[in-house]
Order: C-alpha cells, then structure tokens, then sequence
C-alpha cells in the first residue's frame, strides 16, 4: 500500500510541475496568475514531502504541516478572486486576507504546540485540519453562489477541485480524530485525488482572464453558508465526541465508528432539511447581519405623504387604498369589530363580504387578536401548520381572491381587519414584508381612530352648541320671569301708586323685546350678538338697583363720575343684574348690599359688595366660574356667573372676586374706557 501510495503522490509531483511550466509560459504577470502558480507550487511541495515521507519514514507532521501551507494558498487565493486588487501591496493591507492569515496563523502555531507539549499527539492538528477545510468549502460556496451566470462557467471547474479536496480531506480527518488515527488508504488516495483534480484547476485557470469574481453577499449567501457551517460544527462536535469517546471507553472497533458515523450524518441531514429551523437561520441572519430591507424613515415618511394626499370619500377608504398598494393588490376591504358575533364592512372596492364570510372572518379575527399574526392565505395553503389553531377556509378566500389578512390594532384593542384580494397571486411575505405592514396597518389603525374620534367630538360639538345656546335661552327667560315675578309680588301693594304702574308698563316693555329676542335666537339656532353703542353704565346699575329693591335686603348705589364707554347695554345690563341678584340671595334681609361704579383715568371700575354668606377659596378656584354648576339645586342654571364672566372678559375687561365664608363677598369689575372710533382694550388703571 505504501507503494501506491507513493506512486500516487509522485504522479502529482510531476503534473503539478507541468502546471507550473504552462503558466510561466503563458507569461501572465497579472497578480492572479502569480497567485496561481505560488498556489501550485505549494502544492507540488506537499505532494513531494508526502512521497518522501512514505519513502524515507519521518514523522507525518511534516507532511500536515505542508497540507496547512496548501489549504491557506488556495483560501487567499479564492479571497483574491474577491477583490479589485491587482498588486501584491495592496492585496497585503486587505482586510480579509490579513483576518484570514490571523486566525489561520493563530490555529496553526496553537495545535503545533498542543501536540508538542502532549508528546504529538496528533488530535489537535487533526480538528484543525477539520476547522481548515470547512472554512475553505464555505469561501467556495460563497464564490460560486454569488457569481453570475459567465462567471460561474468559468470558476466551476476550480470551485469542483478544489471542493473535492476539501471535502475529502474532511471526512479523512474527522474520521481520523473519532478513531484517534488517519486511515492510511484514505491517506494515500490523497496524491491520485490531487492528480485527478489537476485538469479541473488547468481548465478554470484559462477560462479566468483577470480574475474579476466579486463577491456581493446577499442573504442567501449568508444563509447557505451558516448552514455550511452549521453543518461543519456539528461534524467537528461529533468528532469530538468520538474522541471523548474512544478516550473514555479503549478502542473502537471499525462497525462502531462507522455506525456512529452514519447515525451523525442521519441527524445532520434531518436538521439541515427541517424547514422551521431553516427559517429561524434565516430570520436570525436578517435580522442580525443586514440591513433592513425597508428603510423605515422613507415609509414613514411615504405614509404620511399618501394620508394627506390620497383621496377619498372617507379615512376607511383612504386607509386601504394605503393598505392595497403596499402590496400591489387591486381588491381590498375593511371591516370593523363591534362585538365578538359581528363585523361590519366599513369600505370595499371590488370584494364584497357576504354572511359566509363574515361568519368565517370572526374566527380569523380571534386568531389573529391572540396571536398578533398577519395571515398570508397563499402560505397557509403550502403549510398550513405555520398558523397552529388557524382553520382557514381555503375555498371560500379562494372564491374571493382574498390573499393577505392584516389584523389592526389601536394600542392594545383589536379593531379589525384589513382584506387584501387581487386575481393574480401576490408575492409572498417574508418577516420583513409582515413587519412593515403591521407597522402601517398600526399607523393606519390609530389614523382611523383619529377620525372617528373626530367625527364624534363634531357631534359631541354640536349638540354643545345646542344645549349652550338653550342654557342661555333659558336663563333670559329666568330673568324675564323674576322681573315679571316681581311685578306680581308687589301688584297688590303699590296697584294704586302712578310711579309702580309707570314702572310696571316699562317692566313688560323690557320683557317683551326679551322675549323677542329668544325666539328670533331660538329661530336662527344661535345666539345673538347685540350691538356695542356708548352707554352710561352708572344709569344702567341706577335702573337695575331701583328693580331690585323692589325686595330685601335693599341695595346702596354709589357714583363717582359719568362712566361712559362702548358697551352691549342690554347685555350688562342682564349680567349686572344677575350679579346683584346673587347678592341679594346670599344676604340675609337685614343685610349691607353696596354697589359703586368709579370712573378712573383709563378704566371704570365697579363694585359689588355684601355682607353675606361668602365663599371659600376653594368654591372660587374651582366652581365659581365654572358653567352648569350651581348651588341653587333646580332653581339654577350655573351660568349666570360664567356668562358674566365670559361677557366682561369680551369687553377687555376683568372680574375679580375677594370672598370670605359667614362674612361676604366683594365682586369688582374694571371695564376699558372706550369711546366710539377709539382703539379698544386699553391698559387697565
């Protein structure tokens, strides 16, 4: 066998020279060339040191020692096919060349010195052959998968020799490191395996002109590779084991390291065609070594674009036409949850959503509330076990064209689903493709939202509207009713008193343009908005002080100049009699009501003071002024206040209230004097 073997390796010797010979003379002083040659005469020197080896007997770590430098060689030189270099310089600074004969450096000089200090013992040099020769086959699967069509017509003769040699190397020294020592049949194939492979090398070498094969690594790539790799530890760990093995338990007979070998193998393969962790590989690499796929600044920002341009009758509408074209389908609907028995179809274009359907599209609804899931309907015809616990009516999606489900979702609360349909089969979705549409289909989820909420505080609006408008109507009315209450209580008493009767007349006189002017509000749905005209707002209290002291407790007036400015008289007129009448419920009968009007250099100021029940800091801050709260019970409204508020504050005015409880409560407004033509809002005194 020795002999053969010898025979073997010689043969090699002498083609590789030959290859040598062809290349000088072909005189290519292009830097692959000379990458080439150096690669075949490192080549022709381990197969020379093999045969002299076997005919001399010295130790086989020699021979290793010139397989590493071969393995290397081929590695970079399968690295340069990589890159744009063409000088040795440049080629020395590459990043992964040097990475490569870092770590290749490193594992050399370490299981070197392993064996040395363990007296050579050999395991060490054989797993980092097993390390070698794996790492070679994935930088050849990732050349050749990423070639183009050209290129791989040139490089597939190299890419089959020197895989050959890989894999065969290998499976030698894995076997090698389980059974604690290289098969020497094996071993010796090595050099007719070399020679054989020769005439691949030669072929691809002239198909190769520049050496121009670039490598653009793409998911695939990575992904095939991993599970090259994959494969390659598994492989090593079984090797391992093997030792451990073997160590542990003496010798191995030559049926149980070959039936441990077919047992790994059977396990590898199952691992390697399971097509859940196929997927989880590729996930995982997506996820953790490229970019995304959608660059999602630039869909942000293409959303917003499509919301404020696309139109539509209503948002249903616009949402899945946004939904639609983010897979190109020419069919689309959304339906809205209202209880667990039934959806309601908010917009379709071209799918109509009949009982059937609907019924089928609960259970898809609680699916996909549970899970969080999109539903391609293409995939789950392929593998239906994908979505546990989903029974997906084919047939009846099928009839309808519908091929994507997209759940929505507002925050946490399930909404309900888009429905993505087109005659033609839509691409499938990867992990990416369902990221970017739960995002949209979210964003949507909360535009939709949006404007429903809008819709409905539009509603809410109007009937605020409505009910404020009545509330005002009301309170006039109340008024209307107090001044003609008051005419009644004192009838019987001062009938016969001309000045009561005059007053009286006057009374009914002011109530019925009152009245008037509720029902032309009550006409036109909104509340009128009086006149402003130069008024003497000292007359004005005068009146009102003289109406209301037709009742305890009785009212002091107090003037201090003309106090003229441009007012809405009829309307101070009822807030200022609305504020003395509060006065006059929160003091007893025996009580102090004082009001004043000032006019200062830029404001007129008036007063409103009792001796009353007061209030506490509290009730001012947060009810005083608030609308519809009262203290009355049913006798009150709770506007008249906030209405006098809102009033003075119109007027560039300001009302301020100094109150203390079971002594009283002091109301002072300051009011801008304006003339007819002057600026309005002056600065206050």
């Amino acid at each position: 066998m020795d002999f053969i073997g010898l025979i073997g390796f010689s043969l090699a010797v002498a083609v590789y020279t030959l290859f040598a010979l062809l290349i000088i003379a072909a005189r290519n002083r292009s830097l692959v060339a000379r990458a080439v040659l150096f690669c075949t005469l490192v080549t022709l020197t381990s197969n020379l040191i093999a045969a002299l080896q076997i005919n001399f007997g010295f130790s086989l770590q020699w021979v290793m020692l010139a397989d590493g430098f071969k393995v290397a060689c081929w590695s970079l030189l399968i690295i340069l096919f990589n890159t744009e270099h063409r000088n040795i310089k440049a080629l020395v600074g590459n990043y992964y060349v040097r990475q490569y004969v870092g770590v290749w450096s490193l594992l050399m000089l370490g299981c070197w010195l392993a064996s040395y200090w363990l007296d050579s013992a050999y395991e060490y040099i054989f797993l980092l052959f097993i390390v070698l020769n794996l790492w070679m086959l994935v930088l050849l699967e990732q050349l050749y998968r990423n070639a183009d069509l050209q290129v791989r017509w040139a490089i597939w003769p190299l890419v089959v020799a020197l895989a050959s040699v890989a894999i065969f190397d290998f499976v030698l020294y894995a076997q090698a490191t389980m059974v604690d020592g290289i098969d020497f049949d094996f071993w010796f194939s090595r050099g007719y395996l070399a020679l054989f492979v020769a005439p691949l090398l030669l072929i691809s070498i002239r198909r190769v002109k520049n050496g121009e094969v670039r490598i653009f690594v793409s998911r695939n790539v990575v992904f095939y590779s991993s599970m090259l790799m994959i494969a390659g530890a598994y492989l090593l760990l079984m090797s391992f084991t093997g030792y451990v093995i073997n160590y542990l338990g003496g010798e191995w007979g030559d049926l149980v390291s070959i039936g441990f070998l077919m047992l790994s193998g059977i396990v590898l393969v199952v691992l390697l065609i399971t097509e859940s962790l196929r997927r989880k590989v590729k996930v995982f690499i997506a996820k953790n070594f490229f970019a995304n796929k959608y660059e999602y600044r630039d869909e942000w920002l293409n959303l917003i674009e499509k919301i404020e341009t696309t139109s539509g009758e209503s948002h249903y509408q616009m949402a899945t036409q946004i939904m639609m074209s983010k897979v190109e389908a020419s069919r689309g609907a959304i339906v809205k949850k209202f209880s667990n028995q039934h959806y309601q179809l908010q917009y379709s274009k071209g799918l109509e959503i009949h009982e059937e359907l609907e019924e089928h599209l609960l259970d898809v609804g609680q699916f996909c509330h549970r899970k969080g899931w999109i539903v391609d309907v293409n995939e789950y015809e392929s593998f239906p076990l994908l979505y546990p616990d989903l029974a997906l009516n084919i047939g009846l999606c099928r009839a309808k064209h519908i091929q994507i489900i997209v759940p929505i979702f507002i925050g946490k609360a399930f909404y309900g689903l888009f429905l993505l349909a087109d005659e033609n089969e839509l691409k499938r979705l990867n992990w990416e493709d369902r990221d970017l549409l739960f995002a949209i289909s979210k964003q949507l989820g909360n535009f939709i939202s949006l404007y429903e909420a809008t819709d409905k505080l539009s509603e809410s609006k109007q009937f605020d509207a409505f009910n404020r408008m009545s509330a005002f109507l009301v309170h006039d009315l109340k008024n209307v009713q107090a001044q003609l209450a008051l005419i009644t209580a004192n009838a019987e008493k001062h009938r016969n008193n001309p000045e009561f009767i005059d007053d009286v007349f006057e009374t009914v006189e002011s109530a019925t343009q009152r009245l008037e002017k509720v029902l032309s509000q009550l006409r036109q749905k909104q509340v009128e908005q009086s006149a402003h005209s130069e008024t003497d707002l000292a007359l004005i209290i005068k009146k009102v002080v003289e109406q209301c002291n037709l009742r305890l407790p009785a009212i002091e007036f107090e003037q201090q100049g003309s106090c003229v400015t441009l007012i809405d008289s009829e309307s101070f007129q009822s807030v200022i009699h609305h504020l003395i009448q509060n006065a006059q419920e929160a003091t007893a009968s025996d009580g102090l009501i004082k009001v004043s009007i000032i006019e200062k250099k830029r404001a007129i100021r008036i007063t409103i003071a009792d001796n009353g029940c007061g209030m506490d800091e509290e009730f001012i801050k947060y009810r005083l002024f608030r609308p519809f709260d009262t203290t009355k019970g049913n006798a009150g409204m709770g506007i008249g206040v906030f209405e006098a508020k809102q009033f003075f504050e119109n007027m560039a005015g300001i009302i301020k209230v100094a109150s203390t409880p079971k002594q009283g409560t002091v109301f002072t407004i300051d009011l801008p004097l304006r003339k007819a033509g002057a600026i309005s809002g002056q600065d206050l005194l």
